[in-house]
């Protein structure tokens, strides 16, 4: 349901960063919505040098950056929140500074979005549409270490 997206430049996570982040990311996503951790999925997205630019002007400063787009509904105060603990996460993980962390969280309707082959369902009906997967999806997810 959320999809969040981490894009860096001219900084290189390694993977046992990038799974760091991705665990924070899913964690701060639960803590903050209460949606299930299995809805968040994190992608990671590295700038090639010299395709970063602040002002019009090529940045050489490490940055990252987290789009996060996720199912309306929520407040003010748990996205707020929200942001305020992935940036944390990010600083802590990756050592870059608190200035050139840059996080985004976007509304989208639930009826506007389909994951796993179904419209999603309101903020708190997550339970319901969860017994709606297939078997063959919740042995996938299973295998891959995800608790559904």
């Amino acid at each position: 349901m959320p999809t969040y997206t981490v894009t860096s430049a001219n900084v290189s996570l390694t993977a046992t960063q990038e799974s760091e982040i991705a665990a924070g990311i899913t964690e701060a996503h639960h803590q903050n919505t209460g949606a299930p951790g299995f809805f968040a999925q994190v992608m990671f997205v590295t700038l090639p040098e010299r395709r970063h630019y602040i002002g019009g002007k090529l940045n050489a400063t490490p940055h990252l950056y987290v789009h996060g787009l996720i199912r309306a509904g929520r407040s003010a105060a748990a996205k707020s929140s929200l942001i305020r603990q992935i940036a944390a996460k990010l600083q802590e993980i990756a050592g870059v500074g608190a200035e050139d962390i840059w996080v985004y969280v976007q509304d989208i309707p639930p009826e506007q979005m389909i994951e796993f082959g179904r419209v999603l369902p309101e903020p708190g009906a997550e339970e319901q549409w969860r017994k709606g997967l297939s078997q063959q999806k919740r042995q996938q997810l299973a295998a891959a270490g995800v608790t559904i």
